[in-house]
């Protein structure tokens, strides 16, 4: 009791002593002027376009915004799913600027992915271009030192970290335990948009950070995801957004973070930014040669861009945070909703984290109740495949209102899931053979359906998923997308839970599109073939067991019984995949249990415990 009692003192003491410590103007002004001594101002180019490369990309989204009148606007649309393809459009992007770059994010990781989008944008920033990176503080450039080096790269580069806890790039385990005792509010509200824009004429938003994982360069664990590149007048409005993000008082210059303001004002200085040091340097070569090599940008990104109408970026205001109460704030997540209660035939969507906000809740039990409901299908994680356990054990708590209340069917992703890892496959045979491959193509794609220059600091290993009973590299959904009738479908950031709901500020882009849409729409029904995914249906039980779960299910606490109302189930080998609603669906699914995959580990019963005792913590995944 003793120690215990010590410990809560001293977590108040650190609570009291950084809550208010800001870096005083004196100390502000000191380090702003250590940076412009030590200011790198030389380029490495002397022409007007600042030595960018020609681009099909940016040519094809100077053409759109030309043809383009406030009448009839005019874009080019092309949806990101290979996660290889989304790397080369960003590295092809940052070297064709000649003006401006900025980029928005919520994870910027110290590993192969981060390393080399950094490199390339110090590149540009030393040819001229202008480039300015905000990044949400928790998860992003945890090394003061490296933000040190950073801030004095060139004058044409500028880092800016948003909501820093207390003051500082860099979060102590105490400063976390601290910040959520005495600040949780203002500490649980990040800024989650993701947004890549050149020459504020041609953007890429989506689910993407800059980490191995989101890349397929994980050996252990990637991510399903998903972005669209958009060129075309949508653009300005991504810059709008931006240069609301970025003026905004959480924005946080190096200069002003505690941290990094110690190191600047130091006598001793690390010197230069060092080159990358990459974990798989033959995998960073070989997304810079495609990068430059015109015949593979035709036929992967250019083969697959549509000329199209309407397109529409939403972004949430960072006042979303500040003031709740104010509409316009919730934009995006306001005209998300009104979309899907829209919904009159189908809504395809795809979400890591299947918990509903209570809007959401409203709206598909509307739809449900009508008198033609809409056909709901919902992509979403398992426990095998998700590194959010607690979340999913929400998701498994409230299957039975899902199934019934919203009429959803849903298909929660296998951890070895076919498709992913034939995608995978020629990136794994450059790294040495995987167990989970099973296949490969010329141009790995994801069609039809967050050491050495940033140090090293893995947090990727914060998020650990369950382990399991079957070995290979294991992959996660992560893409947040929605396709509404066949008609308009969004791509961006939004998990359509209480988190994005209220809490983190979110954006995406909406297609008004049918071949969009289709294109969109195939992807994710990809996603839910049985050899990608379980389906979830009703278990066969005695009515008293079911009478037990129900009311089991509706405690807040001490939701013990084990036997839910639904479980997973498997296709049967020689059978058609059909829907749960399919009178012979018993006949060729089989149940494999509710936690396939998964085996015997703490997260396992932690997940029990969460479902039992955690109904109190929804509003905050």
């Amino acid at each position: 009791m003793r120690q215990r009692g010590i410990a809560v003192s001293f977590l108040f003491a650190a609570i009291l002593i950084l809550s208010g410590c800001s870096v005083s103007p004196t100390r502000i002004r000191r380090a702003d002027a250590a940076v412009a001594a030590d200011m790198q101002r030389q380029l490495d180019c002397d022409r007007d376009d600042h030595c960018a490369i020609d681009s099909p990309l940016l040519d094809a989204a100077h053409q759109a915004i030309s043809d383009s009148t406030p009448d009839q606007p005019v874009h080019v649309v092309t949806l990101l799913n290979d996660s290889e393809a989304a790397m080369v459009a960003r590295l092809n992007l940052i070297r064709a600027a000649q003006r401006s770059i900025d980029v928005q994010t919520y994870i910027w990781d110290q590993d192969d992915a981060g390393q080399l989008v950094l490199n390339e944008l110090i590149k540009a920033a030393r040819r001229g271009v202008k480039v300015r990176i905000l990044a949400d503080q928790l998860f992003s450039f945890g090394d003061p030192v490296l933000l040190e080096r950073l801030a004095t790269v060139n004058q044409n580069l500028e880092v800016r970290l948003y909501n820093p806890t207390f003051h500082e790039a860099q979060t102590s385990v105490v400063e976390f335990s601290a910040s959520i005792v005495c600040c949780f509010m203002t500490f649980n509200q990040r800024m989650h948009n993701k947004l890549l824009l050149v020459d504020d004429a041609i953007g890429i938003t989506g689910g993407r950070n800059y980490q191995d994982r989101y890349f397929d360069w994980d050996n252990d664990f990637d991510y399903v995801d998903r972005d669209v590149m958009v060129g075309g007048p949508a653009a300005r409005d991504m810059a709008t957004s931006f240069e609301t993000f970025w003026n905004h008082k959480r924005s946080t210059p190096l200069t002003h973070l505690r941290d990094v303001n110690r190191y600047l004002l130091d006598s001793v200085h690390p010197g230069p930014l060092p080159e990358p040091r990459y974990a798989h340097p033959e995998r960073v070569a070989r997304v810079v040669e495609e990068a430059a090599d015109d015949a593979w940008i035709d036929d992967v990104l250019v083969s697959d861009t549509l000329r199209t109408g309407r397109v529409d970026y939403f972004s949430d205001l960072p006042a979303k945070t500040d003031e709740p109460g104010k509409r316009s704030a919730h934009e995006f997540t306001t005209h998300l909703m009104r979309m899907v209660g829209a919904a009159q035939h189908e809504v395809v969507l795809q979400t890591p984290y299947l918990v509903m906000s209570d809007r959401a809740k409203a709206i598909f039990e509307r739809l449900h109740q009508g008198t033609s409901p809409p056909r709901i299908v919902v992509s979403t994680n398992s426990l095998a495949s998700t590194d959010a356990f607690a979340v999913y054990a929400l998701s498994y708590k409230h299957r039975k209102r899902y199934l019934k209340d919203y009429g959803f069917e849903i298909y929660e992703m296998k951890p070895h899931a076919v498709g992913p890892a034939e995608d995978n496959a020629d990136a794994a045979a450059d790294e040495g053979p995987e167990p989970s491959v099973q296949g490969g193509k010329q141009v790995h794609r994801r069609v039809g359906t967050e050491r050495g220059l940033l140090g090293s600091r893995g947090s990727a290993r914060r998020n650990r998923p369950a382990p399991l009973t079957t070995p290979g590299r294991r992959f996660g959904l992560h893409a947040k997308s929605i396709v509404v009738d066949d008609d308009f479908a969004m791509v961006g950031s939004h998990n359509f839970d209480p988190r994005s709901d209220h809490y983190n500020t979110e954006a995406g882009v909406i297609v008004y599109d049918a071949r969009f849409a289709s294109e969109l729409r195939d992807s994710i029904l990809r996603d839910t073939q049985p050899e990608n995914a379980w389906v979830i249906a009703p278990r066969q039980q005695s009515s008293l067991s079911m009478a037990i779960g129900d009311i089991s299910a509706s405690l807040p606490i001490f939701d013990l019984w084990p036997y839910r109302y639904a479980t997973s189930y498997d296709l049967k080998a020689g059978c058609t995949p059909m829907r749960p609603s399919d009178p012979a669906f018993l006949s060729c699914y089989t149940p494999v249990g509710d936690f396939p995959d998964v085996d015997v580990s703490p997260k396992l019963i932690y997940t029990r415990l969460i479902t039992a005792f955690g109904a109190g913590v929804q509003g905050v995944l």
